[in-house]
Order: structure tokens, then C-alpha cells, then sequence
């Protein structure tokens, strides 16, 4: 009986001591709802609609507010105002890195996505160099991809025009070119090495997106082998799965939509014609294409929540002290579906990036690769992979759906860190 007494009382001394610290720290950090003892606001969050739940917050709380995920404060940014005054006008106090428990006990702070301080910064000025040095931004970086995306097309011929789902192939592309930018070879999508490469990048994304991985000894350099491999790792799982992800969401939302299809096809052959590849100078002369790609990046909302940032000292963020260390989630999904910057944005229209006279309009909220210090390191390659391995798609088939446009279901997926596209087929019929 004493023991049991003894253990009450430790709880309850416990569950004191959570109380009173979670009400000193929130009496200077942005509002939120009121957490419970240990489990802070997670059973108040939907982690099936993450966007959603955070777009209720901020009504109720304003655009920037504080969650407890378990014991731990993090404030979340909504909207884009917050998140540009954050991410782009008090960029150094916000590049940290913010808890991402499953990620730092594989990658063990090491890498580009995941580190922090001097050895992140030593490792970002080290792979930006080296990818230009390999051809990042020139050339014949360009001509390994639009070499890549033919032999895409070559692959989509093997289906005959029979129904197929594109997830594998699509994947093969994009993780082909990092293979060639980092080991100066492509490799055949049936051989071996590339297939347990492709499944091992899968496997530790989908462990990555759980939504329940979502909550919870220095070195004199940090250009170890350990170090350099996990960077290497880093460029093939944020090079291949993300824009293999936004191809796959593209041609659904091209099958949903045989309008924009048409448009975006009598443009390219209007443009390119039949008996060249198309190439990066081709895509100023192409406003509607460029703006469907734009549009399927803003409309699909990837990476809703971004990956976690940390402020990297004590900060006074409009009118609230943000102690160091505390995570970030700034939510670009607020941001890409800004009604005042694009009107309707749950409608799927070029539009949306398009002036009156039909020309490409550039917009400050297009973030699909996050911005400020810890924008992608990668966003030049998958925008250069985004309009060949299309355009050259497009170029080369009709795309035919398997279900009535109607019945075409567009609605994401969402596993807690990504928004990916239903599963589904269609045919490729070569032009």
C-alpha cells in the first residue's frame, strides 16, 4: 500500500511540475490552446488533415500560435506575411533545424537536411559547389537530363499503350539523373543495383512520412565518411522522391483536366515541333506550360507543413519571446493557398500564374521548396527535371484515362509529411 501511495504521489508531483513549467513557458510564447499534462495538444491535432487542423488554429489564434507536441513548445507560423518575415527578414535566427526524432536517430545529424550550425553550413557551401562543379546549373547537367527523359519516353513505349500505373518508372527518371550527376553513369531501370537503390530511398521515406514520426561528439571536420555518405543519401531522397511524387500528381491532374492538356500540347508543338527535344531555352517561349507546372506545385501542396525549422537563439518575434532551440513549422500550405494572391485556390488553373495578356507571372508566394537559408539545395534540378521530363511526355503521347474525367479522383493522400497523389493508371499513346 505504501508503494502504491508513494507512486501516486510522484505523479501527481509530476504532473505538477509539467503544469506549472508549461504555464511559466507559455506566458511569453505565442497563444495556443491550453496543452494537457505530459501529452501536451496532441489529441486536439488531426493528423490525417494536418493543413486543416493548423488553418482552425490560426483563426481562433492568429497567424502565428504555439502547440505542444508531447512536453515540447513549437510555434507555428501560418500564412505568408509570418512566414516570409521569419524565413527571409530574420533568416539567421530561424535556420535551425527543428526535432525530427526518427530522422536525426537514422541520419544522426549529419547530412544536409538534418544538420545544424557551422556543420550545416559547412555541408550546404560544400554540396552547392560540388553540384555546380558537376555540372549544376549548366549545360551538360541539362544534357544528362533530357538524355534521362528520352529514355523515359523509350520505357513508356514498352507499355504498347496499355494500362499502367507510372509510380516505378516515373521514380526510375529523377533518381537516374542524381545517379549521373553523382557517379557520372546511368543506369538501365532493370538493373539490379539501381532497383535495391530505388527500394531502399522508398522504404526509408515511407518510414520518414509516418505521421507519427511527425510528434515526437564534436569533430575537428565535419567532412567525414559518415557525414559525406548521409549527404549523398540526402540528395537521392529529396531528389528523386519529391519530383517523381509532383510527375506522378501532374499527369492525373493533366488526365483530370484535357483542357490545360491541349493547351500545354499545341503549345510544345507549336514551340518545339516534333523532331528535337525540348530544352530549358524553349520554356521562356512557353507561358502556359511553365504555368501549369508552377500550378501543379502549388496546387498539390507537397510538403505542407515544410520540414521543422529552430530558431538559433532567443528571439522577439512580434511581440513574443521565442527561446532558443524551440521548433518551427511554418506552413506553406497557407502560403500556396492564399485566396488573395490566388483567387480560388482549390481549383486547379494555370491561371493562377498568368497575366491578362497570356504571359508567365511570377509570384512571391510560390514556395514549394520552402524559402530563406534552408530553401532546397536541389530546387534548380527539379525544375529543370519538372519541364523536360514533361514537355518531352507531352511531346511524345496522348494521355488516356482508364475512368470518365469526372470520376477521376484527385484528392492527396496525406501520410503526415507529404501530399501524394491516389493510386491509378493510364495509357500512353504514343503521337
Amino acid at each position: 500500500m505504501d508503494a502504491v501511495v508513494v507512486l501516486v504521489l510522484s505523479l501527481c508531483c509530476l504532473l505538477l511540475l509539467s503544469l506549472w513549467r508549461q504555464s511559466s513557458e507559455r506566458a511569453k510564447l505565442p497563444p495556443g490552446p491550453t496543452p494537457l499534462p505530459v501529452f501536451g495538444n496532441f489529441f486536439q491535432i488531426d493528423v490525417k488533415n494536418i493543413t486543416q487542423c493548423l488553418t482552425n488554429f490560426s483563426k481562433v489564434y492568429g497567424p502565428v500560435f504555439t502547440l505542444y507536441l508531447g512536453m515540447q513548445p513549437t510555434v507555428v507560423l501560418h500564412g505568408y506575411e509570418a512566414v516570409k518575415e521569419a524565413l527571409v527578414d530574420h533568416g539567421e535566427e530561424f535556420a535551425g533545424r527543428g526535432s525530427f526524432p526518427i530522422g536525426e536517430r537514422i541520419n544522426k545529424g549529419l547530412g544536409i537536411v538534418l544538420s545544424n550550425g557551422n556543420r550545416w553550413k559547412e555541408i550546404r557551401r560544400f554540396t552547392l559547389t560540388t553540384l555546380r562543379n558537376l555540372g549544376m546549373g549548366k549545360r551538360n547537367l541539362e544534357d544528362r537530363v533530357q538524355e534521362e527523359a528520352q529514355c523515359l519516353v523509350e520505357e513508356l513505349r514498352k507499355t504498347n499503350g496499355s494500362p499502367c500505373d507510372p509510380t516505378f518508372i516515373l521514380s526510375c527518371g529523377p533518381c537516374n539523373v542524381i545517379c549521373s550527376t553523382v557517379f557520372q553513369n546511368r543506369f538501365d531501370y532493370k538493373d539490379q543495383d539501381f532497383l535495391n537503390l530505388m527500394e531502399k530511398v522508398n522504404e526509408n521515406i515511407k518510414i520518414l512520412s509516418s505521421p507519427w514520426m511527425q510528434v515526437n561528439h564534436n569533430q575537428q571536420s565535419e567532412f567525414t565518411l559518415e557525414n559525406l555518405a548521409v549527404t549523398v543519401f540526402d540528395l537521392f531522397a529529396a531528389g528523386t522522391e519529391t519530383t517523381s511524387t509532383t510527375l506522378r500528381y501532374a499527369l492525373l491532374l493533366l488526365l483530370k483536366h484535357p483542357d490545360v492538356t491541349a493547351k500545354v500540347q499545341e503549345e510544345i508543338h507549336r514551340v518545339v515541333g516534333r523532331n528535337r527535344s525540348p530544352c530549358m531555352r524553349d520554356r521562356s517561349h512557353m507561358p502556359y506550360t511553365d504555368a501549369m507546372i508552377h500550378e501543379v506545385q502549388r496546387f498539390i501542396n507537397l510538403i505542407p507543413t515544410n520540414v521543422p525549422h529552430a530558431v538559433t537563439c532567443d528571439i522577439k518575434f512580434r511581440n513574443y519571446i521565442i527561446p532558443k532551440g524551440t521548433t518551427i513549422i511554418t506552413s506553406l500550405a497557407s502560403v500556396l493557398n492564399d485566396s488573395k494572391e490566388f483567387p480560388n485556390p482549390e481549383i486547379f488553373d494555370p491561371g493562377h500564374f498568368l497575366d491578362k495578356n497570356g504571359n508567365f507571372k511570377k509570384s512571391d508566394y510560390f514556395m514549394p521548396f520552402s524559402t530563406g537559408k534552408r530553401i532546397c539545395a536541389g530546387e534548380g534540378l527539379a525544375r529543370m527535371e519538372l519541364f523536360l521530363f514533361l514537355t518531352t511526355i507531352l511531346q511524345n503521347f496522348k494521355l488516356k484515362s482508364l475512368v470518365k474525367t469526372k470520376d477521376i479522383d484527385t484528392t492527396p493522400v496525406v501520410n503526415g509529411f507529404a501530399s501524394v497523389p491516389p493510386q491509378y493508371q493510364l495509357c500512353f499513346i504514343p503521337v
